[in-house]
């Protein structure tokens, strides 16, 4: 096991890291098993957080408009992470955005990870679930869920309660399942939004008197043919 490592855990606008946004990172620096220092910030997506995204974190519009991008933020936080390696409750999750965030700004970040998740499914295969709250609660340890620090800090919490109970023994049922693995997502930088989606889109968005609370100049060319989907399959062309 390692007892040197960042905890880190992001809030996001949805699940899919090609089309999804960050809204909060949570960042835990341990050293010799211990918390040293953290990095908190709130994100500004540049797009409304859906209500259904406001109702499991508790971030909404109004928190986010003065709070910086990931434009701003990114580099301080590989400064904190350094080369630490990451430790987190479904790791190549916040993995995932942070790597497509560092290919569009043209920075590296090869990680190694240890995942509290597939160590839980691992050495906890009887437990009704092995989410991050559940786990907490089993072990009595105190999280705020939902939010990126609070959930960091509890991933940290629960990877050193489970090197303790687990992690002494030789082989792959002790040892070897902590020893941490290269993180690995594949993404392409994004691309701007384009003149002729640029078009199509206002058209869309007048037709329908649809008003969208981001700028439609600051949209990818993913992003944008996603809201042109959701426009059309709810109010048709």
């Amino acid at each position: 096991m390692t007892d040197d490592y960042i905890a880190l855990d992001l809030e996001t606008t949805g699940l899919n890291p090609k089309l999804d946004k960050i809204i909060e990172i949570g960042a835990v620096r341990v050293r010799k098993g211990r918390t040293e220092d953290t990095f908190h910030s709130l994100v500004n997506p540049g797009r409304a957080v859906e209500e259904r995204v406001s109702e499991l974190t508790g971030i909404d519009d109004g928190m986010l408009a003065g709070a910086p991008d990931m434009g701003q933020l990114l580099k301080p936080l590989l400064a904190f992470i350094g080369g630490d390696i990451l430790i987190g409750h479904r790791i190549l999750f916040d993995y995932s955005f942070l790597k497509k965030e560092a290919v569009n700004q043209g920075v590296s970040f090869e990680k190694e990870g240890i995942d509290t998740l597939k160590l839980a499914r691992k050495f906890l295969p009887d437990l009704e679930s092995r989410r991050l709250e559940y786990l907490c609660r089993y072990y009595g340890i105190g999280h705020l869920a939902h939010r990126a620090l609070g959930d960091a800090q509890a991933a940290s919490d629960l990877y050193l309660k489970l090197a303790g109970l687990f992690g002494g023994e030789d082989g792959e049922g002790g040892k070897s399942a902590f020893k941490p693995e290269p993180l690995i997502y594949q993404v392409k930088k994004e691309t701007p939004i384009t003149k002729p989606q640029k078009e199509r889109l206002y058209k869309l968005l007048d037709k329908h008197k649809i008003t969208i609370g981001y700028e439609v100049d600051k949209l990818t060319r993913s992003e944008a043919d996603r809201l042109m989907d959701q426009i059309l399959a709810k109010y048709g062309r």
